[in-house]
């Protein structure tokens, strides 16, 4: 019976706490209120001072509560905040709103006399550092009590108005009254009778009389959003799991789609409106989560709050101090992969990704490297991006062909419930932070392939759709594997031929590998001999159940998100100053080149190209573990850029220039009847003009040179999807 020499006026609160709960008795209502204010007027922190009698000065309309504080406070009261948070939350608020007021000076009123401030409500933030509970696991246990989750925001709906007072009026007898809302998704209880005792003669009042009026209602700002399991804790096979979150007052607006989150909340029910096949299930609720405190991931480290214990921190340290660790990363990269050197360090460089950076103008300068595979089917790329997806921190598979635009950025879907628009995020916003690989890339809709340019470059998605309009995070690295325009790659036609690609998706890509499937015996025989290799061990493997694959996936994916966290190299002056004398001879070399040949160069460096090739030494650099970025780094880094890039612009028939007499006077020939046969102005079927010329007896891929050639000087242009040839003057 604790309480009842606390000289206060005591009376029934039966309707705060239920009756069935003994331990509800310990902490009265007027008890609990009293410990909240002392709790906030006299907590001091580990420095001394009064973290939140000066946050309440500073922030009048809200304050953020550790529960670790409270506990250490009183226990038995952090403890009823957990089990029965809605009833004690808006005891603790009240107890804020009293001690603001008691935290102000008085004020001159208009009379000139001192009065007491009017201070409005104090919104009640809650944070925790407990670990996370399984979006999967929450249930019936968890109902009305305070949960604490994770995930990925991937809808947010429009800004609503919730009552938190209703002031209804009598039909009959016009009598006033209010009625307080549930908060959340929950609404009000109406009386059913007017409690009004009628005159003489005066005519009762019915049943349900009242009316609402919501002019003289109460409101606050409600939002609802979508939480989504983070794509990483979701089971292999399993479709993610989602729960409604619905957030009010100083939380609304604060969320776009896409944002990580690690939110705490009231697990509570509501009634759905829209559920037609459920109408006689009274007991039937819509579960959802009341938000009380919310924690984004921050901008340089989107994955949210990673550990790292003391022993792997050393291991880590240890394995970035050995000379041959840029090459053990490589050769964990796709370990039943035979070959591929190159593109298997480029991937390395593409996991690790280059330093980001935030000028003082505001503009963002991407640190995220995007490469792109094209060549021969059956060349391993998708077991490229396939790997990728296992080992990134954060990553999500797409495949071209069953990507749309909309399902790559974000869509504008209507809730059926409330029939309004709400945002939704697509596969390049729930991978922020992370890598987005697309598969046949080449596939995909030349429309659809536009929407992620954006996402590319600037590193966001703008979207001004059904009345939203808004701005969200994409920092994300792309990995695309595409096939040539005929299926494999042709030798005889130039890299702009047989890339079907527009050149302003081309140069936002750092790296671009031409893959191809070379028929060499000696090669071939080693790849057959890798294959089936493969095959036999992996059927050991599973019979064994080894797990050293495993653990080197698992191990390479921790050590990739501690040197994203922990890492951002910078350029050594040296190391700048020999990547701009660089940068100068190769522009000279293509200068010079041009004038020689008089054409332009294939692929042009450019300040675009400088930075991919300054991204690459700095993800170099963070694989070590080094601040900064060295001479080395630049050389590594110019050698990729040569190998893959440089190499994709010259293949094909810019090299081969030097053709022998027979085949360019052939080519000579091919031109000539390509001219008599189209007048200046006309066009013609490609596949026409080839089936023409070789009844003629002409070689196929003479004739295609030859258009290549005119092409090239500008004699010929291709028009509906190089369909159609129409002859220039």
């Amino acid at each position: 019976m604790s309480g009842w020499d606390e000289g206060a006026v005591f009376y029934s609160d039966q309707a705060q706490f239920p009756q069935g709960d003994p331990a509800a008795a310990d902490i009265t209502r007027h008890s609990a209120l009293r410990k909240f204010k002392e709790f906030l007027r006299g907590f001091t922190g580990p420095t001394g001072d009064f973290p939140y009698r000066e946050s309440l000065v500073h922030n009048r309309d809200h304050v953020t509560v550790a529960i670790e504080d409270l506990d250490a406070f009183d226990a038995e009261l952090a403890d009823r905040i957990r089990k029965a948070p809605a009833d004690y939350l808006p005891l603790f608020e009240t107890a804020g709103s009293e001690v603001l007021a008691s935290l102000r000076s008085k004020v001159a009123g208009e009379t000139g006399e001192m009065e007491e401030p009017v201070t409005g409500d104090v919104q009640i933030f809650l944070s925790s550092k407990e670990n996370c509970v399984s979006m999967r696991s929450i249930g019936a246990d968890y109902m009305s009590k305070l949960v604490k989750i994770a995930g990925i925001a991937i809808a947010a709906s429009r800004v609503k108005a919730k009552a938190t007072h209703v002031t209804l009026l009598c039909k009959n007898c016009r009598s006033v009254r209010t009625v307080p809302c549930r908060p959340g998704l929950g609404g009000a209880i109406v009386p059913r009778s007017c409690d009004h005792v009628p005159q003489p003669g005066e005519e009762p009042c019915p049943l349900d009389p009242w009316i609402a009026v919501p002019d003289k209602s109460k409101y606050v700002d409600l939002q609802t959003l979508k939480l989504q399991e983070n794509p990483e804790d979701v089971p292999t096979g399993e479709l993610p799991r989602n729960v409604l979150l619905s957030v009010d007052r100083h939380l609304v607006q604060t969320i776009v789609p896409g944002t990580r989150l690690t939110v705490v909340g009231i697990y509570s029910v509501f009634q759905a409106s829209g559920t037609n096949n459920q109408k006689g299930a009274v007991g039937v609720k819509q579960p959802y989560i009341r938000i009380v405190g919310l924690e984004q991931s921050r901008d340089d480290n989107t994955n949210g709050p990673s550990h790292f214990t003391l022993d792997e921190e050393m291991e880590f340290k240890e394995f970035a101090q050995r000379p041959d660790a840029y090459a053990k990363i490589c050769s964990m990269i796709g370990p039943s992969i035979y070959g591929h050197g190159d593109v298997k360090k480029a991937i390395a460089c593409l996991l690790f990704g280059g330093s980001k950076k935030r000028l003082p103008d505001g503009v963002r300068l991407r640190g995220d490297i995007h490469a792109l595979l094209l060549g021969d089917p059956s060349t391993a790329k998708s077991q490229f991006l396939k790997f990728v997806e296992k080992t990134a921190p954060i990553a999500v598979y797409t495949s071209g062909k069953g990507s749309s635009a909309a399902g790559l950025t974000a869509s504008v879907t209507r809730d059926s419930n409330s029939r309004e628009f709400y945002l939704e995020g697509g596969a390049m916003v729930l991978a922020d932070g992370g890598v987005v690989c697309i598969d046949e890339f080449d596939k995909m809709r030349p429309e659809d392939r536009v929407a992620i340019h954006e996402a590319m470059e600037q590193q966001t998605i703008s979207i001004a759709k059904a009345g939203i309009t808004t701005v969200l995070n994409s920092r994300t690295s792309v990995l695309a594997a595409a096939n040539p325009i005929s299926g494999r790659y042709d030798d005889l036609k130039t890299a702009q031929d047989n890339i079907d690609l527009q050149t302003t998706i081309l140069s936002r890509f750092d790296l671009i590998f031409i893959v191809k499937d070379v028929r060499m015996y000696e090669q071939d025989k080693r790849i057959a001999n890798h294959i089936i290799k493969v095959h036999a061990s992996g059927a050991a493997t599973q019979a064994n159940k080894n797990t050293n694959a495993n653990e080197g996936e698992n191990w390479l994916k921790r050590y990739v998100e501690y040197c994203r966290n922990t890492c951002r190299p910078r350029l050594s002056e040296k190391a700048a100053e020999m990547l701009q004398n660089k940068y100068v001879e190769i522009r000279q070399k293509m200068r010079q080149q041009s004038h020689e040949t008089g054409r332009a160069a294939a692929i042009p460096i450019t300040v675009r190209q400088l930075e991919a090739i300054i991204r690459l030494s700095e993800s170099l650099a963070k694989m070590r573990l080094t601040s900064v970025a060295t001479p080395e780094h630049i050389e590594e880094a110019f050698r990729l850029f040569n190998v893959s890039t440089v190499d994709a612009a010259r293949s094909g028939i810019n090299e081969h220039l030097n053709l022998s007499p027979e085949i360019a006077n052939e080519i000579k020939q091919a031109e000539a009847q390509i001219k008599r046969r189209m007048g200046i102005g006309s066009h013609i079927s490609e596949r026409r003009l080839l089936d023409e010329l070789n009844r003629m007896g002409m070689n196929e891929s003479i004739v295609r040179r030859a258009l290549v050639i005119m092409h090239q000087r500008d004699e010929v242009e291709y028009k509906r999807e190089r369909h159609v040839i129409v002859r220039k003057a």
